[in-house]
């Protein structure tokens, strides 16, 4: 007795399994903190700012240069002395000789530098807070690839079990037709849903497999082995939806730069009005120069003398065509108009936290449906399933039903992967995504 089964269904005959590496959330973000790309720039940015805030970029300190000449010449020269008598010294060779070591000094500048010097450590504060908003993106941005991943594997398996059920079915159809139970029609429809059952395992696993390279390219292509994702979800015991909200305008990434950019503008206005005070600055010097000269109308051959000199200078730009004033001017409406983009912005951190809030709270209760929903559809199957074999019930009945609990299974996993994203946006609004346990 022969069963037939169309060739595109063997395709997936189970095999022995190949083992996969576990990838679980703590250590997809683990990866992605050490491999991301964006995260390295960021991180590098970070340290070029710490650079720039160090005490050697602060003009505190002095600046001493060194300076080194030598010279030598030869001419022909006649002179005549006081007894009349005249001499001539042709090819008369000239050397001389010098070095030195200059040390300048500011030592005031109408607190000019000391403004600056706050405003860059201001700077490298912003720097890492803008690293740590490319931070949560990636974080964000790996979890939804990360569950598309899970889900997807979830859809799979699902798709899977399908094409099994629908392959039992074939193996049913055929012994009954073989046995006068059933007429060749019920062997051909089975084998047409294994045929539709077996492409869409095929497109799943090619998805699969999209998915997993787009996971892997926000790990920085860490990941060489074949990978499995933990499909477990837990959600969130979140803080009710007030203290949730202090919390986002407290952490809440933008603001907190926001601030920072307006702490750096009132720094700014600062050093614009310390150009209207005067510099003083302390010079220094030391000094060595010696000559030697061969030439018989010279008074001395050698001469040789060193030194320090040292002494203050005060600048004072009494009138710089008025560019001093019109940059504090500007530097005052600068901060102006930070100052009402705050104002803005909590307006509209408050619109997107109530946003993501309802967002979850939907997501959250529409996966709890979902989840009674399967089970109704589970129950539907399996009594279509019984009623099935013992004839009280169609082909067509059953591939309903056993299409019915895939689209309930499909349908719950996406509800599940969707309502874990919007309590992790939920989180980064409220500048809490990195202090959660994944």
């Amino acid at each position: 007795m022969k069963i037939k089964i169309s060739l595109l269904s063997l395709l997936f005959i189970s095999t022995s399994l190949v083992a996969q590496e576990i990838i679980t959330p703590e250590k997809a973000v683990s990866l992605a903190l050490e491999h991301n790309y964006g995260i390295k720039v960021a991180k590098s940015n970070v340290e070029i700012a710490k650079n720039n805030a160090s005490i050697l970029n602060s003009g505190y300190l002095p600046t001493v240069t060194g300076n080194a000449g030598a010279s030598i010449t030869k001419q022909d020269s006649e002179g005549e002395l006081a007894s009349g008598e005249t001499r001539i010294a042709n090819g008369a060779e000239t050397r001389s000789y010098n070095a030195s070591i200059n040390l300048n000094y500011t030592l005031f500048d109408g607190f000019g530098r000391a403004y600056n010097y706050k405003q860059l450590k201001e700077t490298k504060d912003l720097t890492e807070l803008q690293a740590r908003e490319t931070i949560e993106n990636t974080i964000l941005q790996l979890f939804s690839v990360y569950y598309s991943v899970a889900e997807q594997e979830e859809n799979t398996q699902a798709i899977q079990q399908t094409l099994e059920i629908s392959k039992e079915r074939l193996i049913r159809a055929q012994y009954q037709f073989n046995y006068g139970q059933s007429t060749k029609l019920e062997v051909l429809n089975a084998e047409v849903d294994i045929n539709n059952d077996s492409i869409n395992v095929m497109n799943a696993k090619q998805a699969l497999i999209n998915f997993k390279r787009d996971l892997n390219l926000v790990l920085g292509n860490s990941l060489t082995t074949n990978f499995s994702i933990d499909t477990k979800i837990t959600f969130k015991e979140l803080l009710n939806k007030e203290a949730l909200l202090e919390k986002a305008k407290q952490y809440n990434n933008s603001l907190l730069q926001l601030n920072k950019n307006i702490e750096i503008n009132k720094l700014v206005v600062k050093s614009g009005k310390s150009a209207y005070l005067p510099s003083i600055g302390l010079t220094g010097s030391y000094g060595w120069n010696e000559s030697t000269n061969n030439s018989p109308l010279a008074f001395t051959l050698q001469n040789t003398s060193s030194g320090v000199s040292g002494g203050l200078n005060l600048t004072w730009n009494l009138f710089d065509g008025g560019s001093t004033i019109t940059n504090v001017k500007n530097a005052k409406i600068n901060l102006e108009i930070q100052n009402t983009q705050k104002e803005e912005l909590l307006i509209t951190l408050e619109r997107d936290f109530n946003n993501a809030w309802d967002d979850y709270q939907n997501k959250l209760n529409i996966y709890r449906l979902q989840e009674t929903n399967i089970e109704t559809s589970q129950n539907n199957f399996d009594r279509t399933q019984e009623k099935f074999k013992l004839g009280q019930a169609t082909s067509i009945e059953f591939r309903q039903a056993q299409i019915n609990l895939l689209n309930a299974e499909l349908t719950k996993n996406q509800a599940k992967y969707s309502a874990k994203l919007a309590e992790l946006t939920l989180l980064k609004i409220s500048g809490e995504i990195l202090n959660t346990s994944f």
